[in-house]
């Protein structure tokens, strides 16, 4: 099956339609986002917002570390902050001045690199 075909939730994140959501669309993804999730996504400042905790330094940084790598794989790069065992998050993306497919594309994998 072609990518274009696929809903966006399974399109590889370099193929993804570069796009700024709607504020709907944004809500309905942030819903399916947080569906099975303790510790939610939100909006903060108009960007993806999430803080993470980890058991220490070592687990925090391994996390970022895991996602380091795949940001700049498909070129697509987080906001973060790191003290101890804590990572906040902020995702939007550049290129369309507010939040894409490919922002919760990427908080989809983070939340697989932090379980």
């Amino acid at each position: 099956m072609k990518a274009e075909n696929l809903s966006p939730k399974k399109q590889p994140l370099k193929k993804l339609p570069l796009e700024k959501l709607s504020k709907e669309k944004i809500e309905e993804e942030l819903l399916q986002l947080n569906e099975q999730l303790s510790t939610l996504w939100v909006l903060r400042e108009g960007k993806l917002y999430k803080l993470f905790k980890f058991t220490d330094f070592v687990a925090a940084f391994g996390f970022m570390t895991k996602c380091a790598l795949y940001a700049e794989k498909v070129n697509h790069h987080p906001e973060w902050f790191n003290v101890y065992r804590s990572v906040e998050v902020s995702l939007t993306t550049h290129e369309v001045a507010g939040i894409s497919y490919k922002d919760f594309a990427l908080a989809r994998k983070m939340e697989a690199y932090a379980a």
